[in-house]
Parts: structure tokens; C-alpha cells; sequence
């Protein structure tokens, strides 16, 4: 399948939906200004300004708009002696989250699957590692993102974290926990489609990984590999690091509206100030909604109040 990406004006995807009149979906996806479906391509316009075109004469419908953006050369992806020699160009589900180490917002989960078909496509919408990435950049790639290609989103709110804590559950355990859970919603929701493997930022060793899930019901086993910066390695893995920080943010942001002020990110001095403005705004008991209760900043922002 062939497949490009255009960033055009606004005039123009006006005069491109006129142009494609007849061939116009009756309900595009949320933040798509129109979707058109040709004899042998489809068109995606976003509000943002992206054009996505796939399908067989994909490009060739492109080429009528403009020219594509080249794609970053590719850099050298860590080496791990473990992975497939081949994994960069593979069809994969590729996992991260993001929030384990902020003291107020939820964590999030996610694992994305990636077709060797979309590799080029992702490239040209600007995925790569979520940490190069600002906020804003990252709100805007993951709007394209999210109608391009397959994944599951966990959010653990604040609460069922805490009450997991209480239970004894370690933060490494909750996070294996999640990934293993996204990995098999997201099989379910591609098969028959197997990918060819499954790439997890690691977070933990592989045994320790596979001890925190042996209770689970149902785990995920098959060619199932664990690398430090997996996000430069495969984009699957950089594509469910950017939706996660994402939801991350959306949810930051919902958080904020209902604490009154912004809460800053992280577990650094500011995060102290915030919480003791919290507890003293909405009470100490607040802080299971809006934190990770079992952070130092707790205690620290009690001593503030």
C-alpha cells in the first residue's frame, strides 16, 4: 500500500473536499475537517492541516497537492543482542507509559501496532521518541495518530492506584500488570492480524516482568521482547509513547480544571507547593483523586500546610 502525507493550507483542503465531492464519507473522524474513498485511495484531512492518502495510487493522488516531506534519515537504533536482527522494518505491537514518575495526574498505558506498510507514513506525520518532543507537538501529532493506526489506552486513575499500593501492589508490578492487559486488548482488537512481535519499553527484567503478571488470567507470551530506549528502536514503541503522554496531558488538564489552578508535572519543590495548596483548598483527603499518595511529596506538603 502506498502512502503519503501532505501538510497543506486551509484553502487548499477546501478546494480538495470540493474536488472530491463525490467521493466524500458521510461521517470522517473526530478532528477531520473531510475523508474521501477513491477507486484505489483514500483521503484523510485533519484540522491541523495534515493530509493523509493511502491506498494503491496513494501517491499518486498526492503528488496532484504536493510534494511529501522527507522522511528523518535513519539514525542507529540501540543495539540489543536479543531483539531480531530485522526489528525496525517488522509489523509490531510496541508498548509504553508514561506518568509513573508524576505525583499528580493517573499513569498511562498504551500499546500501538504498526504494519512495515505504515513505517513510512508514521515517519512523515513526525512520530519518533515522545522525550524530543514539547507538549504541543506531541497534542498535535497524536490527534493524526490516533485514526491512523490500532491501540489500546489504560488510564489508572489516582484512586485505584493508591488502592493498589495499600495492597501491597509495587509500582513495577501495577506497570506490568497494565502493559500485559494492553497488549491482549489490542490482539483482540487486530486479529486475524498476528503481529510479528511485541517490543516493551522495559521497565523491568524479563523474569521479573513475567513473576508480577503470574496471577493474571491471561498473559501474553508470544515473541514478546524487552529493550531500554525501545522508542528509538521501533515506532510502534515511539507511537504508544506519544498517545500515552497524550492522555496524559488531556487527563493533567481535566485535573487542573478541578483542582482550580494548574498542576505542575513531575515530584520536584513546585509539586510540594501544589499539593499544600490543594490540601488546603479541598482537604487533606483530596490527595487519593489528584496524587500518588505514597510519594515524599505527601508528607512534604503537609509539613507546607
Amino acid at each position: 500500500m502506498a502512502n503519503a502525507v501532505l501538510t497543506l493550507s486551509n484553502s487548499t483542503i477546501n478546494e480538495m473536499k470540493k474536488h472530491y465531492q463525490s467521493f466524500l464519507k458521510p461521517n470522517p473522524p473526530a478532528g477531520a475537517s473531510f475523508a474521501a474513498k477513491g477507486p484505489s485511495y483514500s483521503i484523510t484531512a485533519y484540522k491541523s492541516g495534515k493530509v493523509l492518502f493511502q491506498g494503491q495510487n496513494g501517491e499518486q493522488e498526492a503528488a496532484k497537492w504536493g510534494k511529501p516531506a522527507q522522511p528523518a534519515k535513519k539514525t542507529s537504533s540501540p543495539s540489543n543482542k536479543n531483539l531480531p536482527e530485522d526489528i525496525a522494518n517488522m509489523s509490531i505491537i510496541g508498548t509504553d507509559e508514561v506518568g509513573t514518575g508524576d505525583y499528580f495526574g493517573p499513569i498511562t498505558v498504551v500499546a500501538a501496532y504498526v504494519s512495515r506498510d505504515q513505517l513510512k507514513l508514521l515517519k512523515e506525520l513526525g512520530v519518533k521518541d515522545s522525550k524530543h518532543l514539547t507538549d504541543d507537538t506531541i497534542v498535535k501529532i497524536a490527534k493524526d495518530l490516533i485514526h491512523t493506526i490500532p491501540y489500546s489506552l489504560l488510564t489508572l486513575p489516582n484512586e485505584k492506584y493508591n488502592a493498589k499500593q495499600k495492597q501491597g501492589w509495587t509500582q513495577g508490578k501495577i506497570k506490568a500488570v497494565l502493559h500485559n492487559q494492553a497488549i491482549l486488548h489490542l490482539r483482540n482488537k487486530i486479529e486475524p492480524v498476528t503481529p510479528e512481535c511485541v517490543l516493551i519499553d522495559q521497565f523491568a527484567e524479563e523474569k521479573i516482568y513475567y513473576r508480577h503478571i503470574s496471577g493474571e488470567k491471561s498473559i501474553y507470551k508470544e515473541n514478546v521482547y524487552f529493550s531500554t530506549k525501545a522508542e528509538g528502536i521501533h515506532l510502534a514503541v515511539a507511537a504508544a509513547s506519544i498517545i500515552a503522554r497524550y492522555a496524559f496531558i488531556k487527563a493533567m488538564d481535566q485535573l487542573s480544571k478541578e483542582a482550580g489552578f494548574t498542576l505542575p508535572k513531575g515530584a520536584g519543590a513546585k509539586v510540594d507547593h501544589a499539593a499544600a495548596r490543594l490540601i488546603r483548598s479541598k482537604g487533606e483527603s483530596s490527595l487519593d483523586h489528584f496524587t500518588k499518595t505514597h510519594f515524599a511529596n505527601t508528607q512534604k506538603a503537609k509539613k507546607l500546610v
